[in-house]
């Protein structure tokens, strides 16, 4: 299992806009910068968080990114889906059907995983650096 790169610079902007500014607009100018990567990919990950509802756009010379929602309810899944989409990691490429017991297994770990990372918030990860 590999998430994409861009799941990657989505979790890394959105815990950096809850423990740096959750309060007020960031450019994407500024969290490229901050991040490392191009303004360019950076805004298309942007913008595929906006339309899952997690984020909202402000436009003008302060404008920028802020969180849509409270921090506390992101979790780790909801930023994940927003990029990666919600299709299952695994299909059985055999003509088993639902009784293909391997599929079962791997979509059963795939359940709990992602239980795993439903409940844990983006929240949570910034109070840990904030008292590191």
């Amino acid at each position: 299992m590999k998430y994409s790169q861009a799941t990657d610079y989505a979790l890394h902007a959105m815990l950096y806009m809850v423990t740096v500014a959750s309060d007020k607009p960031v450019g994407v100018q500024l969290l490229a910068e901050k991040l490392g990567v191009s303004q360019t990919y950076l805004s298309k990950m942007m913008t595929k968080l906006v339309k899952a509802g997690l984020i909202q756009s402000a436009p003008g010379a302060n404008g920028g990114y802020r969180l849509r929602r409270k921090s506390e309810e992101i979790s780790f899944l909801d930023i994940i889906h927003a990029i990666e989409g919600t299709a299952s990691f695994f299909e059985c490429s055999l003509d088993h059907g639902s009784e293909c017991l391997i599929q079962q297994v791997v979509i059963d770990a795939e359940r709990q995983m992602e239980q795993y990372l439903e409940n844990t918030k983006i929240a949570d990860l910034a109070k840990t650096m904030k008292t590191e």
